[in-house]
């Protein structure tokens, strides 16, 4: 792709579809919870039950990403190869999303409306971050994903900062944030139909060497060179590090800490809002320096904060620093990964690598908490940090062994 026809203000308004996708999370995972228990009350092994329905869209993600990026490489229409995922799956997503609040008589009724809801969200996740790299030269993926994660970040800051503030308990809207979400995917929709602009070329150029989907799986999986499946590894290693510490991290400042619980669940804000200051930068430093290299600085960043993290005793601030410390170099981590896997894949293949990169992010978010539970319930609260210390020396040790995945003309020597 030439760069004469990248512009850095359209990949903006392509985060706005990331952003949005982060917005409809952040409520979801919120409040759907608190709905199931309303509807279950009194039901017995109700934790269980709730937290089974509340995996379905790990479980889409896994399932269904993959195949849906794949088939996105296969498509064209006159409005490109990615789109017409997005204009199928995001109205579908947004009306039942909007309908989840309102569902409050029936938990037979209102688990399909999930399921809909979750099946037509993984519908245009992957087409939708793979137009990323459709849109971007090599050299500039970097920079362009930190600024797609960056709207991905605002639109979680828009709920906690700004949702949570308008529709609440008090007020008696508190599910407004619903509808209120549904009606800017929709907008968004519309936005990036307008201003997006697939190019023809590189699909053209890519569709005679096009195989089927689980050819093409059975390709990454059976190449002699091992670097995408060692980065894949890694990838899954250090998500499971870190959503092992999101998913405990409230216990463990309760327990370990002796926090309240609120008190606990604002430590991670340090964490996220230093993330999101440092998702553009990162960027520009694994262009300057090397994607690999600014990954595995931020292992070993991520490595030292855990580490530290095991020994803290008081909270205040010693662990507000460490977090804050830990958002820049896992943004080093997050931002670069991506564009490592993109720049791995041949072009006919850019929507199921994409797909494998979230089949990796996604399987660690579904074994993280039953594998950090199970290690804490023979051991105790304490194995937490150390636990996730080791995920990501394990990662950074696959990483070594990965030799592709940079900028186009880039030294990989690390």
């Amino acid at each position: 792709m030439n760069r004469s026809n990248f512009s850095y203000g359209k990949i903006f308004v392509l985060g706005l579809g990331f952003g949005v996708i982060s917005l409809t999370w952040a409520i979801y995972n919120a409040y759907v919870p608190l709905i199931l228990e309303s509807l279950m009350e009194g039901v017995s092994y109700l934790n269980t039950k709730v937290g089974i329905i509340m995996t379905l869209d790990n479980i889409a993600a896994i399932s269904l990403i993959p195949l849906i990026g794949a088939l996105s490489d296969r498509t064209w229409t006159r409005i490109g190869r990615r789109m017409p995922f997005l204009l199928f799956g995001m109205p579908i997503a947004a009306i039942f999303f909007a309908a989840i609040p309102y569902i409050d008589f029936s938990i037979w009724v209102l688990t399909p409306v999930i399921v809909i809801m979750n099946i037509a969200m993984a519908t245009f996740r992957a087409p939708t971050i793979a137009l990323m790299p459709d849109l971007t030269p090599s050299p500039l993926r970097s920079k362009a994903n930190g600024i797609v994660n960056f709207m991905g970040g605002l639109g979680s800051i828009a709920f906690y900062g700004v949702f949570t503030t308008l529709f609440t308990e008090e007020k008696g809207n508190i599910y407004t944030d619903f509808p209120v979400a549904s009606i800017i995917m929709i907008i968004v929709l519309l936005v990036l139909l307008i201003t997006i602009r697939e190019p023809r070329k590189e699909f053209v150029q890519s569709d005679k060497r096009q195989d089927g989907i689980f050819k093409a799986l059975l390709t990454v999986l059976r190449e002699k060179e091992a670097s995408t499946k060692l980065l894949l590894g890694a990838i899954f290693l250090w998500f499971i590090g870190w959503n092992g510490v999101e998913t405990y991290f409230t216990l463990y400042g309760t327990e370990v800490w002796g926090l309240e619980k609120d008190a606990a669940a604002q430590y991670l804000t340090y964490f996220s809002l230093t993330f999101l200051l440092m998702a553009i930068p990162s960027g520009f430093i694994a262009s300057r320096f090397g994607r690999k290299k600014t990954i595995m600085l931020g292992l070993v960043g991520m490595f030292i904060m855990l580490s530290v993290s095991t020994m803290v005793g008081v909270p205040w601030p010693t662990a507000a620093i460490l977090l804050a410390t830990g958002g820049l170099f896992w943004a080093l981590v997050n931002i670069n990964s991506f564009p490592m896997v993109a720049d791995m894949a041949p072009v006919a293949r850019l929507g199921l690598y994409t797909g494998l990169y979230y089949f990796s992010s996604q399987l660690a978010a579904i074994l993280a908490p039953p594998v950090f539970g199970f290690a804490m319930d023979i051991t105790s609260r304490k194995a937490m940090f150390p636990m996730a210390a080791v995920a990501f020396v394990l990662a950074f040790l696959m990483l070594m062994g990965v030799r592709r995945g940079e900028a186009a003309g880039q030294n990989t020597a690390a």
